[in-house]
């Protein structure tokens, strides 16, 4: 999986996609496209080509399977919240990072594995920042 500090920033749409591969697990583009057609209204080609530049990103990985091509996640779903996190507490809400968790604690919307990595990974992130 990509360390925290390499995870390029993600979009609403990435983030749904690499959503339904947390859940999922290994998916064609043709699974995914329908989970998200219904909330984005996408065609099928906008859905490989977010994908693919996905894949370019680092942000999952392509393998051929009996001649269709599988994609998997390289982020976790913490380190994705990370990021998610990171740019709604700074740009959107001009908070601290910690408030921002504190309500995915309250929710119990993460597991405490995850939400032990999640605060794993802020607080590594803070640190290379000081």
């Amino acid at each position: 999986m990509t360390k925290s500090k390499n995870i390029p920033e993600l979009s609403r749409a990435e983030y749904d996609i690499l959503r339904i591969l947390w859940k999922n697990g290994k998916q064609t583009v043709r699974e995914v496209h329908d989970e998200l057609k219904g909330p984005y209204g996408w065609a099928y080609t906008t859905t490989k080509t977010m994908m693919d530049r996905m894949v370019t990103k680092q942000l999952m990985l392509r393998e051929e399977f009996h001649g269709i091509f599988l994609y998997k996640p390289l982020i976790t779903r913490p380190a994705g919240l990370a990021r998610m996190v990171e740019f709604f507490a700074d740009r959107v809400l001009e908070i601290d990072t910690g408030s921002v968790v504190s309500l995915f604690a309250r929710s119990k919307a993460i597991s405490p594995e995850e939400m032990e990595e999640l605060n794993r990974i802020l607080r590594e992130k803070k640190e290379e920042e000081e």
